[in-house]
């Protein structure tokens, strides 16, 4: 069994779709200059106004692993990867127009 053939489900793509932009929010915040905790860090994007714009920068990645999967393809772990991608815009726009 191939890896790819192991690995192509929806729920592979849905799971990395989800935590790498988990994972790209914990990195911004750790390279952030300043030692703020994670509340006040929280609490400062939201006073200014720019956690739309941190959300965005997050979920950018999800295109280099949209691409991975699509290069070796597994295209329902692509499909899941799109969908966790369309539900973090719907979450941005949210947060931008209902905020």
């Amino acid at each position: 069994m191939k890896i790819n053939v192991k690995y192509d489900r929806e729920l592979t793509g849905i799971a990395a779709g989800t935590l790498l932009p988990v994972l790209v929010m914990a990195l911004i915040w750790l390279f952030t200059p300043g030692s703020l905790s994670l509340t006040d860090y929280l609490a400062h994007l939201s006073t200014a106004n720019i956690v739309t714009h941190i959300v965005s920068l997050s979920v950018f990645p999800n295109i280099i692993i949209f691409l991975i999967f699509n290069r070796f393809d597994m295209l329902r772990a692509s499909r899941g990867v799109l969908a966790v991608t369309i539900l973090w815009a719907v979450v941005v726009f949210g947060i931008k127009f209902l905020a």
